[in-house]
């Protein structure tokens, strides 16, 4: 009898059969429950109604009810009212952005992103930042949480972005462009475009198909020096002249150049062993040093050391400041040294043989402080990267076609790709953190690489024979190749820091030549 007097008092009738736990609200499209046991909700206190309009209202029944004793002079309803300011449901998702149009969306002309942000404007004002994030449904087209096309994220988990519900702390609303737009209006950065074709070919006649020499180097004075059978040539890239520097004799051929990293010295390897220095500027021979046993197919200058590589294994150090021939040598490869380089800061050397090893040396051990084997064929291709110390990149011949990265602090292999063909040169661009590489059999292309994700910039291909040979103008621009097809050509390959005049005529020179076609 208790409890029906404090049923009558309440303003509602409920079933004398219902527990008192908790009043719960469902959402339901027909009223399935008995008329003795619940009610739909009708007007009573009009807050909510004027939060969502009724036509926007999902037909609600009371399944439960519960309430402890009545207070003393307390007054209960047949309503529970939230408070919406506090329950952050934005948090979850639950409320999306409604896809009808109102009279406001249709005047803004600037498109989505510009009627969007007027709606978050004016429901700021008017509701406040706390309610700047629930969408005003005009058109009375469905419950915030009907299950609408438009309600795909329904109580999905979201990051907490209140900070951003109030426009005057969105930079994308009031940002320094000085008008409204979309939240993501930066269009992706478009790809690099490379020119497909060089801007310059170079006659080369006698530019040996020989895998094993180094032939082409380009100097920091822009002077690029080419061996072409017994002879080395000069040619400024800033004029166009062509010098010649020397010839060997009939008995003697040019097998590797190298500029010192000044650029006004550069080295001549030889088929005799012999090991030839001269000054680039005046065209005279300065020192020639002996050891090898017969041809030097690679030179790399450090800053004071110059070391050789030959077919006889070894690797000779020569230091232009004593009169000995070399001051050591490096003995570890089982076959013919093609590929060696020095690292930027001359503290470690990288050598490469026939016998598929990747070697590295330090200035103070006759043995090598990493023996790399993972490569299965010969390893020419060397380059050390100008942007990470430590970091090395090979490459492989016809059976490996791999370029591959170190990490010489550890000799660890980084990463490894398989580019389809045998490499035969690599080149780290100082300006970008990005590669080249030049390759043989089967498709002589030239491919740049962009360092660590090894995604393809450009593929370029002219040559018909394979690509052995590969220099960088000082600026960091343009490449040179040189094939067996007795050309020699430039590409722009990497963007310059800042525009340096290097070669820009385009057409066909001869060089070796006295004339010009």
């Amino acid at each position: 009898m208790e409890s029906t007097t404090q049923r009558r008092k309440s303003g509602i009738n409920l079933p004398s059969s219902m527990s008192e736990t908790s009043l719960r609200l469902h959402t339901t499209t027909t009223s399935s429950a008995p008329s003795s046991s619940s009610s739909p909700l009708r007007s009573g206190n009009g807050a909510l109604n004027n939060l969502f309009s009724p036509r926007s209202m999902s037909p609600r029944t009371i399944s439960n009810l519960s309430s402890s004793s009545p207070r003393s002079g307390s007054s209960c309803s047949d309503r529970f009212i939230p408070c919406r300011s506090s329950s952050r449901l934005h948090t979850f998702g639950l409320v999306e952005k409604s896809p009808a149009a109102s009279p406001a969306k249709d005047g803004a002309g600037g498109g989505g992103g510009g009627s969007e942000a007027y709606n978050r404007l004016l429901r700021t004002e008017l509701f406040g930042a706390d309610f700047g994030c629930f969408s005003s449904y005009a058109g009375g087209q469905g419950s915030p949480l009907s299950s609408s096309p438009s309600s795909k994220n329904m109580l999905r988990f979201k990051t907490d972005q209140s900070g951003l519900n109030s426009p005057y702390a969105s930079p994308s609303i009031l940002g320094g462009d000085g008008g409204f737009s979309s939240e993501n209006t930066t269009p992706p950065k478009p790809p690099r475009k490379v020119p497909k074709t060089p801007h310059k070919v170079l006659d080369a006649p006698s530019l040996q198909d020989d895998f094993y020499l180094n032939l082409v180097d380009w100097s920091s004075q822009n002077v690029l020096a080419v061996g072409l059978g017994t002879c080395v040539y000069l040619w400024t890239a800033t004029t166009s002249k062509v010098t010649k520097l020397c010839d060997l004799g009939p008995n003697d051929g040019v097998c590797s150049v190298q500029w010192t990293r000044e650029g006004s010295y550069i080295s001549i390897g030889t088929s005799l062993g012999q090991v030839q220095v001269w000054d680039g500027t005046q065209c005279k021979r300065v020192r020639t040093m002996s050891g090898h046993q017969t041809r030097t197919g690679v030179l790399a200058w450090s800053s004071r050391i110059l070391s050789s590589g030959s077919r006889d294994r070894n690797i000779l150090q020569h230091d232009l400041r004593v009169p000995n021939d070399f001051v050591s040598k490096l003995v570890g490869h089982k076959s013919e040294v093609c590929g060696l380089k020095w690292s930027h800061d001359d503290r470690e050397l990288a050598s490469g043989g026939n016998d598929n090893q990747l070697l590295v040396w330090n200035q103070h051990s006759q043995q090598p402080i990493l023996k790399l084997t993972e490569h299965t064929a010969a390893v020419k291709a060397i380059a050390w990267s100008p942007h990470q110390s430590g970091l090395l990149a090979s490459g492989g011949g016809t059976a490996d076609r791999c370029i591959r990265f170190w990490n010489t602090t550890n000799g660890n292999q980084l990463n490894s790709v398989d580019t389809g063909s045998q490499v035969c040169n690599l080149a780290w661009s100082k300006n970008v953190n990005e590669l080249v590489s030049t390759h043989g059999y089967s498709q002589n292309q030239i491919m740049v690489w962009k360092y660590p994700s090894m995604a393809k910039v450009a593929t370029l291909t002219g040559h018909s024979l394979r690509v052995l040979y590969l220099a960088m103008s000082p600026d960091g621009q343009t490449i040179v190749t040189g094939a067996g097809d007795e050309t020699l050509r430039f590409w722009n390959v990497f963007p310059s820091v800042k525009t340096t005049a290097t070669v820009k005529d385009t057409g066909v020179w001869s060089l070796g030549r006295t004339h010009i076609r």
